[in-house]
C-alpha cells in the first residue's frame, strides 16, 4: 500500500515538473517575409506592408502613422537581437514570427533558429 501511495505522490509532482520542461523549452518561430510586417509595431500580417525607403534600405508599415514615424524615427528601425543582444536594422534583420503574428529580429539566421519564445501556463 506504501508503494502505491508513493507512486501517486511521485506522479502528482512528475506531472507539473513536465509541464514546466516544455515551458522552458520554449516555442520555435517561423521565418517571415520582411514585406509582410510592420516593423513599428512588430507584427505580422498576411499581405505585403507599406514600403518606406530611407538612406538605401527598405522597411515596410501597415498604415500611413507607420510610414511617417519609420521615415523619421531611427530608433524604430532598430531592434535587439534576443539571442545575441546585438542591436540590429530591422531592413537587414532575419525576422521570426510567432502563430499570434508577433515579429522578432535576428542579425543570422542561426540565431532564429536557436530561439524559443518562453510558454507561460494560464495558472
Amino acid at each position: 500500500m506504501k508503494g502505491f501511495l508513493f507512486a501517486i505522490a511521485l506522479a502528482l509532482f512528475a506531472v507539473p515538473a513536465m509541464a514546466q520542461d516544455k515551458a522552458a523549452e520554449g516555442v520555435a518561430l517561423t521565418p517571415v517575409k520582411t514585406e509582410l510586417v510592420c516593423m513599428v509595431n512588430d507584427a505580422v500580417f498576411a499581405k505585403p506592408q507599406i514600403p518606406v525607403e530611407v538612406n538605401g534600405k527598405t522597411y515596410y508599415g501597415c498604415c500611413h502613422m507607420c510610414k511617417e514615424r519609420l521615415a523619421k524615427d531611427i530608433t524604430v528601425r532598430m531592434a535587439t537581437d534576443p539571442v545575441s543582444g546585438k542591436q540590429v536594422d530591422k531592413a537587414d534583420a532575419v525576422i521570426g514570427q510567432t502563430a499570434d503574428g508577433r515579429a522578432f529580429y535576428f542579425e543570422s539566421a542561426e540565431n532564429l533558429k536557436s530561439y524559443r519564445v518562453p510558454v507561460y501556463s494560464s495558472r
